[in-house]
């Protein structure tokens, strides 16, 4: 099955309001003649609207970077799917390593999470990823597993429908390391045969994976050339509209 690359960048807690809105508009620019990959960029909570209103007449979508689980009440400093769906996303990323390693995120909250993305119709960008330890200690493929499987645990085809699944090897976010071809080849296989188990051949045909870790114009294009990598998603080298622009356009390179 042929499946659209999702080019997506995340941009952390980088931009103020006008700065993201100027960098969104340099990179719809740019992108104005991309018509074979889908973009998406998830700016701050703060910047979400602004960035929205900038790109409502461009190809490029734009995501949360993380969401509660509740439609409202006394949480504060949180904000729902809804609100964010307002807001004019389309996507959320959900389970990120540094939300996991800062901030208490758990397989259950991120299946909590999911659920909440999916009963408000935002497409879910479920992050999984090892740290080096796990993977000294070869427990790639068991954790792996684990974040998948409770992440999307009492979830059914139908309701995954518009899921997106991100690898992100902890040593490999912000760090300029990349994991070999051959170590991301073994993985999107791996986690493309975990999606036939839990659901079926279908779904897993379907579903996107992206490859996410010090991705930037040097190697995009040799990781977008592996089977199973779907996409890219992009930290750092997101934040600058001429960078970003030379992901998009891997197959230029």
């Amino acid at each position: 099955m042929s499946r659209t690359p999702l080019i997506a960048g995340n941009w952390k807690m980088y931009k103020t309001g006008p700065e993201a809105v100027e960098t969104a508009m340099e990179l719809a620019k740019l992108c104005s003649d991309v018509t074979d990959v889908d973009v998406m960029i998830a700016p701050t909570y703060l910047s979400l609207p602004l960035v929205s209103t900038t790109l409502r007449d461009s190809r490029i979508k734009v995501g949360s970077q993380n969401l509660y689980f509740e439609n409202q009440g006394a949480f504060t400093g949180e904000v729902s799917a809804e609100m964010i769906k307002a807001a004019g996303a389309e996507y959320v990323i959900i389970g990120h390593s540094e939300r996991r390693q800062y901030f208490g995120e758990t397989d259950l909250s991120v299946n909590k999470k999911i659920r909440a993305a999916m009963g408000s119709g935002l497409k879910p960008v479920l992050c999984i990823g090892e740290t080096e330890t796990d993977r000294d200690e070869e427990k790639t493929f068991s954790i792996l597993d684990k974040q998948v499987s409770n992440g999307l645990k009492g979830l059914s085809f139908d309701e995954l429908g518009n899921l997106v699944l991100a690898y992100e090897p902890v040593w490999a976010i912000g760090t300029g390391k990349t994991a070999s071809v051959d170590q991301v080849d073994e993985v999107h296989q791996y986690l493309r045969s975990l999606l036939e188990k839990l659901f079926s051949n279908d779904f897993s045909d379907k579903t996107r994976i992206l490859y996410g870790g010090s991705v930037n114009p040097d190697n995009v294009k040799e990781l977008m050339g592996i089977k199973d990598v779907d996409g890219a998603l992009v930290g750092g080298a997101s934040l600058d509209a001429d960078t970003f622009i030379n992901i998009i356009k891997y197959r230029d390179l």
